[in-house]
């Protein structure tokens, strides 16, 4: 015996080694775990901060726009044709205008009422239920629409608040012409969207936007 170790004992010791730190990394890891989820849910969470803020900005826009453009439109059908213009409009021009701003944005852009005078714009429940807590006011202190935003699932959505205006209540008021009546009910046979006034809700622009759309609207702008 010369006091060297044997190839087998040698071996022996490496692996005690070497298992000796898998342990050790392996607790370093479990300790860290907690930590680790911590920070990954507080980066999901940053992110979809993020991509709300983006939806928001995004949709403020959208909704923007709709109303300029439904406005131009009404007034311009108002001064060439009458209110049986402005009939005409709401039914064909602003389903027009909800498609190219949903085509262009990859939202999904429309508006809603409690009310409607078009079945296919009956509001869905979170948009009764939001649409409900602006019955009474839909103006907030400062004098400009209410809105609302939330995430639901995988989904981000936004709704703005619109008043009955003045040049509505033509065809939405409390006393529409009877000629008028008719037209409106040939168009809308199970119209509910009457004797409205000034200032009461009308209905809701809603916008909704899928995460992954987000994500590439996003992408897009960094």
């Amino acid at each position: 015996m010369n006091g060297t170790l044997s190839p087998l004992t040698s071996t022996k010791a490496i692996t005690r080694e070497k298992l000796k730190n898998q342990l050790q990394h392996a607790v370093f890891l479990l300790l860290s775990l907690p930590s680790l989820t911590a920070y990954a849910q507080d980066t999901a969470a940053q992110e979809r901060t993020l991509l709300g803020e983006t939806a928001q900005a995004r949709s403020e826009i959208l909704a923007d726009r709709f109303q300029m453009e439904l406005l131009s439109a009404l007034n311009a059908a108002m001064a060439a044709q009458g209110p049986q213009g402005a009939i005409g409009v709401c039914a064909s021009t602003a389903p027009m205008i909800a498609a190219q701003l949903s085509q262009e944005s990859g939202a999904s852009v429309r508006r809603t009422a409690l009310r409607t005078r078009n079945p296919l714009a009956i509001a869905d429940a979170t948009e009764q239920e939001v649409m409900q807590s602006w019955a009474t006011a839909p103006l907030d202190e400062n004098g400009s629409p209410k809105r609302w935003s939330s995430w639901e699932g995988d989904e981000y959505r936004y709704m703005r608040a619109i008043p009955t205006m003045p040049l509505c209540l033509t065809c939405h008021g409390e006393q529409i012409d009877p000629g008028l009546s008719a037209i409106i009910r040939a168009y809308y046979p199970e119209d509910q969207a009457t004797g409205f006034t000034a200032g009461q809700l009308r209905g809701a622009f809603s916008i909704r936007w899928d995460e992954a759309t987000l994500l590439r609207v996003a992408a897009g702008e960094n």
